[in-house]
């Protein structure tokens, strides 16, 4: 019940929050309300001209040729990488316990109390956000504009693949008591170069590359392709990783490939995201309209012309 709360909040707020002036513009055909808008948003005095231009036909539609034409691969791109991403980001995360367990960083749950059980879990993972989780997050902030989306994502599944390989095929290496450390340091580096890398990037693309009456539509599938990723990952991550041996499985689990065979497949997911993400075009330094090519479709935005001055 309390976690409505938040997304009643959410809720409320959107429904308060101005379409964008281009949405309104361009695909309402509202110049006015498009200039009100502005006006509150800018805390300038801004006035809409309608200018009479020649009825233009209605702009091509989801999934019509021309959109696969013009954005069928890119809408396949921002889809698949934000699938494969989800995969992996989510085993991992919801799944951080039983990894650090089976190289015994922690101690195995029957060990502890359950309070005790949920301390050592909770400043594991804190520990691992803090020193790469969050990092990754800034440096994406930092560098998204200097060196562009594209490579952002390109670097992040790129050292995902890396240090995912060599956490996997070496892995009985890793579980030896005095290799534990450099175990979680690598795994770490996975999250890190996950935030500075697609799991920032696949939320940014998909709202810069499409045309604005079909940027929401594609965003939201993009997204939903993610989520289905995530439902992958967690119950895929799930059984997969379960003992070989039926005898050392989890009460009520078949017998799985193992913790490192799973790491294997993972490393698989992210090189899949590492190739997909060469479908997707960088959008640093370019207009909304000039990556979705409503230049074409509007003509030098001749709809209307808008004139501001400050208070």
């Amino acid at each position: 019940m309390f976690g409505a709360i938040p997304a009643l909040a959410t809720f409320y707020s959107r429904m308060k929050m101005p379409e964008t002036a281009r949405y309104t513009a361009l695909v309402a055909k509202n110049a006015k309300q498009a200039a009100s808008d502005m006006s509150k948003v800018l805390n300038m005095d801004i006035e809409a001209e309608p200018v009479k231009v020649e009825e233009k036909k209605p702009g091509y539609g989801l999934f019509s040729r021309e959109f696969l034409a013009r954005h069928g691969l890119h809408l396949l791109g921002t889809t698949s990488t934000w699938f494969l991403l989800d995969i992996a980001f989510y085993s991992q995360n919801l799944f951080q316990k039983d990894i650090f367990s089976a190289i015994g960083w922690i101690p195995s749950a029957s060990t502890m109390s359950a309070v005790r059980e949920v301390f050592t879990i909770a400043r594991a993972q804190t520990l691992i956000a803090l020193c790469s989780t969050v990092p990754g997050y800034w440096f994406t902030v930092a560098l998204i504009d200097v060196i562009g989306r594209f490579a952002i994502q390109l670097i992040g599944f790129f050292f995902m693949t890396v240090f995912m390989f060599a956490l996997a095929f070496p892995y009985n290496h890793w579980t030896k008591p005095d290799n534990r450390i450099g175990f979680v340091v690598m795994y770490s580096l996975t999250f890190f170069f996950a935030n500075f890398g697609p799991n920032a990037t696949t939320f940014v693309v998909p709202a810069e590359i499409f045309p604005a009456r079909l940027r929401s539509t594609c965003h939201g599938i993009s997204a939903a392709a993610g989520k289905l990723g995530a439902i992958v990952g967690a119950f895929g991550f799930l059984y997969l990783a379960q003992n070989p041996d039926p005898a050392k499985t989890d009460a009520g689990y078949p017998a799985g490939i193992g913790v490192k065979n799973s790491l294997i497949l993972l490393g698989v997911v992210n090189l899949l995201g590492l190739l997909f993400t060469f479908l997707v075009p960088e959008s640093k330094g370019k207009s909304l309209e000039e990556m979705s090519g409503e230049n074409e479709d509007y003509n030098k935005n001749d709809d209307v012309q808008v004139e501001t001055s400050r208070n």
